[in-house]
């Protein structure tokens, strides 16, 4: 039986075709290393299809992969420019000389060429025909081929695993499925799934500047955007410098040239120096109010060294920015917008939607507790760490996901106080996958593809998974995790989830591989 979604893809199928022409010739080759059985999955995204917004189109390369997501995004428009989406556009349209077996150099990877793409039929070929018919993985095919890589030593003392076929939510392999252990990173699956849920795929986080009635008092109100962005080119964030524009313009216009600053934190609650301490390049103050994420270089991603005072330090370049837009001001201050006061100038964030991407896609911690605290003010908790963990676990439940042994001390993963289930991390991607929460989709676009972007871009060197698997890393001393997606030979989308801890640590470099090693099996084995 052809589902109607199907029947709607084939109709779309010459707009796709042009789009993948447009984008380069060589797109058709690159097409063929990945797998027809994605198009199934992608038939039950119906929003795709009924309802073709941006967001909505970012459901449909979810479940299509890497290049149908870089078709997508040519016709629906840019994504940040540090992200998953224009490193896929790239690698699409990347070297002729590379004739799609060899990908060559992505701009924002390691740098290293991943082997050549497997072969498999032309997922656009795929379009009209049936996919995913073969037999779904059986627990003891699963157990044979898993289990031995489950037995490296490389993985440590403590290994937990879970595999769940996405089109049925049926679990179909585990290993200690039910045994709460650290996720490190992977924790930042609970966190964007919990944001979507509870502010919304489209919410954006506003910046602005008010004014305090009868006086020339100036606030600058944090919103707890962390890509808050000082520098001059925006790269579609919002931007401190046009906030400064438009307050300044509005200031004019009441034949105001001189003004007080002061700058609100209010939104947020508690401390906000992350319990691994300042001593750390991984995350700033969690603060409302930042901009560049405090960091003290020109890098967007990654560790770097921070600023001491991101609120601070963010008032202070605002204030230097109204004043070369002719507005005299003296050094900002702390304090606290009124009620009575009234707005000048807003800029907002990209969508919630996209800060869940690229904060999956580079394990950004500076926005995994920003969407934290998100989470807590849609649910009417404190905004603080403690608020955070509390407000993720209601939204989780809401869901009816399984939750038993889970704890949230934070929405990056860096606090070893963090507890997840294998269970529970393919409890996740099942229900971003399920075509009843369009909304959730976002979870599974932003996962990095191996070999690739993001934290996968350096790994599978010479693994089958390159570019098959999408998977979220986790990474501390002594703790390694990965969680993700991949669809095997029969077609059959599955979620993974495996978790590992050694006391005393493990050599990280081969505990990865070991991971790595245990996904790209999943997409080669069958198994049934």
């Amino acid at each position: 039986m052809v589902v109607p979604e199907l029947k709607a893809w084939r109709a779309a199928r010459p707009h796709v075709v042009r789009v993948a022409r447009s984008v380069r010739p060589q797109l058709v080759r690159a097409v063929e290393a990945v797998k027809p059985p994605l198009v199934r999955a992608a038939g039950a995204v119906k929003p795709l299809v009924t309802q073709p917004s941006t967001v909505q189109f970012t459901a449909g390369a979810a479940t299509l992969g890497l290049v149908v997501a870089a078709t997508v995004v040519t016709a629906a428009g840019p994504w940040d420019s540090t992200g998953q989406r224009t490193a896929e556009r790239d690698w699409a349209a990347s070297q002729g000389r590379a004739g799609g077996a060899d990908h060559g150099h992505v701009s924002g990877t390691s740098g290293k060429a991943p082997a050549p793409a497997p072969s498999a039929a032309s997922v656009l070929t795929g379009l009209g025909g049936s996919v995913g018919a073969g037999p779904s993985p059986t627990e003891k095919a699963l157990a044979d081929v898993l289990g031995p890589l489950l037995d490296n030593a490389a993985l440590g003392t403590e290994r937990t695993a879970a595999v769940v076929d996405l089109a049925t939510g049926k679990r179909l392999y585990g290993k200690g499925a039910g045994d709460a252990l650290s996720p490190a990173s992977t924790t930042k699956i609970a966190t964007a799934v919990a944001a979507l849920t509870a502010a919304g795929a489209d919410h954006r986080i506003a910046t602005r500047t008010v004014l305090e009635p009868d006086s020339e008092k100036v606030v600058l109100v944090g919103g707890g955007d962390p890509t808050l962005t000082a520098r001059k080119d925006a790269e579609g964030n919002a931007s401190l410098r046009t906030l400064a524009d438009e307050t300044a313009r509005a200031l004019k216009d009441r034949k105001t040239d001189e003004v007080t600053l002061s700058y609100d934190t209010s939104l947020y609650e508690g401390p906000d120096v992350h319990p691994i301490g300042l001593d750390n390049t991984n995350v700033a103050r969690v603060t409302a109010l930042m901009a560049d994420e405090g960091r003290l270089d020109d890098t967007s991603s990654g560790t770097a060294k921070r600023t001491e005072q991101p609120a601070a330090d963010a008032a202070k370049k605002f204030a230097d920015l109204l004043k070369d837009r002719g507005i005299k001001t003296a050094d900002p201050v702390p304090a606290e917008a009124t009620a009575r006061a009234k707005a000048l100038a807003t800029v907002k964030s990209p969508p919630l939607s996209a800060l869940v991407e690229r904060m999956l896609t580079n394990s950004d911690n500076d926005i995994a507790e920003a969407l934290a605290r998100q989470t807590a003010v849609a649910a009417g908790e404190p905004a603080s760490f403690k608020g955070g963990g509390t407000a993720i676990r209601k939204q989780l439940k809401k869901l009816g996901l399984p939750l038993k042994g889970a704890e949230f001390a934070d929405g990056s993963g860096l606090d070893r106080a963090d507890k997840l289930t294998a269970d529970l991390l393919t409890a996740l991607l099942a229900k971003a996958a399920d075509p009843a929460h369009p909304e959730l989709r976002p979870a599974l676009t932003g996962l990095p593809v191996a070999g690739f972007t993001g934290t996968l871009s350096g790994r599978y060197a010479g693994q089958p998974g390159t570019g098959l698997v999408r998977a979220k890393t986790g990474t501390l001393t002594g703790v390694h995790t990965l969680a993700g997606t991949v669809v095997d030979t029969d077609g059959h989308l599955l979620a993974f989830a495996f978790l590992t801890a050694s006391d005393p640590p493990t050599e990280p470099t081969a505990t990865q591989k070991g991971l790595d090693a245990l996904a790209s099996t999943l997409a080669t084995c069958g198994c049934n």
